[in-house]
């Protein structure tokens, strides 16, 4: 697999719901924060785990602007579907 965590893959993203995809990226943004605090005080030992995320974090955002350009398609959510 490319650099990156292995749960936000393209494929596995494409699987969330928008609102799965702001959770997770909001925890990627504060993970990053503390990584690179980490770096800065000198006590970060996986120096690769900042890229990584990095890029984590712009597959979201690509995945998030692919569904709002209608690019690609959200899951379809199967409660509201059984419901009609």
């Amino acid at each position: 697999m490319a650099i990156g965590t292995a749960d936000y893959s393209i494929a596995n993203l494409n699987a969330k719901t928008n609102a799965e995809i702001e959770d997770a990226l909001r925890s990627s943004k504060e993970e990053l924060f503390n990584l690179r605090f980490q770096a800065t005080t000198g006590q970060l030992d996986n120096t690769s785990r900042i890229k990584a995320v990095k890029r984590d974090i712009a597959r979201m955002y690509t995945v998030l602007r692919e569904r709002e350009l209608g690019i690609s398609q959200a899951p379809a959510d199967t409660e509201k579907t059984e419901e009609k």
